[in-house]
């Protein structure tokens, strides 16, 4: 065992002993970042949302995700028999501070700060924000892990070039990554795209990319365990990098969110296809695009927070 290892692991307020609602307001009220003596996996919010095309508020997202978090009992995962908090040091390393007025300057503060915070930690699970962020995040991946392979899941494509002449927006995250090689165009694919496009030429100029694609009408005649082989036979053994827009869930699941696409996952169907693609080379994953103001009863952000716990067990289970 390793130095690092031997030392004591800070875990998340037990809810047996304090309740739920009271306690840190960090995500699953784990420790802070400056309050342990080294770090696995880093807790990570991005509060910024200026390039949205329809409603925005996802700068409120990582607050709300950190809320609904509090719901979750972290303890013991069954589905991956799993104790995560025992395997892994996890700890909310808090916000990034963006500039709202500035998406240059946001883009280039995210990637600063989660570049430097890889000198730190082992990975990042970032909460969003809108998904702009991804492409900082992926540059600061790739400083650290070279080319990812690439898993999206979300209602929308994302590879546009420009929104109103604009090269930086929530919908050309994966236009700017590709042209900058930032994951694998033999590895990288998308998941649950569903809902009409701009152009019949849109699928054509996102599979230049590299891209697969698994529409999300494919669940109705395939299984989640299905779909997860497909997304392991594709990714193989490359280190791989999960990004999750919310909008990827029926608006019945997720109803806070800037741009709901109607006719898509359940909860229950993207969860499955986490749990089947444990072992996985997991190095990094964000969730994006939660619009509180737009949720009822949590239902959004507590969904995000459950993807979020979901990731760090995936973590965990490779390094167990």
């Amino acid at each position: 065992m390793s130095e690092s290892n031997k030392k004591t692991t800070v875990k998340p307020v037990d809810g047996t002993t304090v309740p739920r609602f009271a306690g840190p307001s960090t995500f699953a009220r784990l420790p802070e970042l400056r309050d342990v003596e080294r770090c696995d996996v880093a807790i990570l919010g991005v509060p910024f949302d200026a390039g949205t095309s329809y409603r925005p508020g996802a700068r409120f997202g990582p607050q709300a995700i950190r809320q609904a978090s509090r719901h979750l009992r972290t303890q013991y995962h069954p589905q991956y028999d799993c104790e995560p908090f025992e395997h892994l040091q996890v700890a909310d390393a808090g916000d990034v501070s963006c500039n709202p007025f500035s998406i240059a300057e946001a883009i280039d503060a995210i990637e600063k700060h989660a570049g430097e915070l890889l000198g730190k930690v082992d990975s990042i699970v970032t909460l969003g924000g809108d998904h702009t962020i991804a492409v900082p995040l992926l540059r600061a991946m790739h400083s650290r892990h070279g080319s990812v392979a690439l898993v999206h899941f979300d209602a929308h494509l994302d590879t546009w070039d420009t929104y109103f002449g604009a090269p930086y927006t929530h919908g050309t995250p994966f236009r700017r990554a590709a042209e900058e090689k930032l994951f694998r165009d033999d590895a990288s694919m998308h998941v649950g795209i569903r809902g009409p496009l701009y152009s019949r030429l849109d699928l054509a100029n996102d599979e230049e990319l590299g891209f697969k694609v698994i529409h999300c009408d494919e669940f109705q005649t395939t299984s989640p365990m299905d779909v997860a082989k497909r997304i392991r036979d594709r990714v193989g053994s490359h280190p791989v990098y999960l990004s999750i827009d919310i909008d990827v869930l029926d608006p019945s699941h997720a109803p806070g969110t800037g741009t709901p696409e109607v006719a898509g996952l359940t909860t229950r169907e993207i969860l499955q296809v986490f749990r089947y693609l444990s072992g996985i080379h997991l190095v990094g994953a964000d969730i994006v695009e939660v619009s509180p103001a737009y949720d009822h009863a949590e239902l959004t952000s507590l969904a995000a927070a459950t993807i979020a716990y979901e990731m760090i067990n995936l973590l965990a289970t490779r390094k167990g």
